[in-house]
């Protein structure tokens, strides 16, 4: 993702300034620091893993043919969204090893009207239905954690052996 800012100078057309953002590993841009620490760790225990490679899709969209009206923001009107598509859920995560059955979901600070519970949760439910129960799943938010989980990863295999 690319942010672009504005120099503020008098009478002149304002110029933009690009300031590139991320963290790059071998071809993949990751979203944070503490993903790029995660990427860093399996990398180090030579564990078979994809970022950001595969996407489930939990629920199929639809359209609901009924009356339907929503609300728009900053207005005082709803907008008409009667037989409109809705969009499907579908869920991304961070790192995932069928090899070696686990799935990493870093998440650092996650603000409070953030839509990733109920997503997780819809997730749990397609593995249950899926037959993937088996897999170890984590959602370190920080650095000690990822360690901890990438060590609980380990100790699991080694016991499968």
């Amino acid at each position: 993702m690319v942010c672009v800012s504005y120099t503020d100078m008098p009478n002149k057309k304002r110029k933009a300034r690009s300031k590139a953002r991320g963290h790059r590993r071998a071809g993949h841009t990751l979203k944070s620091a503490l993903e790029a620490y995660c990427f860093d760790r399996l990398k180090d225990t030579k564990l078979n893993f994809e970022y950001e490679g595969e996407t489930f899709y939990l629920m199929d969209g639809f359209r609901y043919a009924g009356v339907y009206h929503k609300m728009t923001k900053g207005k005082d009107v709803m907008t008409n969204n009667t037989n409109r598509a809705v969009l499907g859920i579908r869920y991304t995560p961070d790192f995932v090893s069928h090899e070696h059955k686990f799935i990493i979901e870093t998440k650092g600070y996650v603000h409070g009207q953030h839509t990733f519970p109920m997503r997780w949760k819809l997730f749990l439910r397609y593995l249950v239905e899926k037959g993937m129960d088996d897999y170890m799943l984590f959602i370190p938010k920080n650095r000690k954690q990822v360690d901890a989980a990438i060590k609980i990863i380990q100790d699991e295999l080694g016991k499968a052996k």
